[in-house]
């Protein structure tokens, strides 16, 4: 690595309703990261996933709020 160059870190983001069990978030963060892993030639590693939960009343599709 140059001096000064960091290399990427990437981090994929999942933004969705509360509902998932921990075994369901753990199994999507694993076959996220082999995926994107996979597709660009990364170190799995290096790869940061993070599932936001966030409330239905936060929400909107097609102007209307989902709760």
């Amino acid at each position: 690595m140059e001096a000064g160059r960091i290399d990427a870190m990437p981090l994929i983001q999942i933004s969705q309703t509360p509902g998932l069990s921990d075994r369901v978030k753990n199994e999507t963060i694993a076959a996220v990261t082999e995926a994107y892993a996979r597709a660009t030639g990364k170190n799995p590693d290096s790869v940061w996933v993070t599932i936001n939960e966030i409330p239905r009343t936060q929400w909107g599709v097609g102007g209307v709020p989902l709760g």
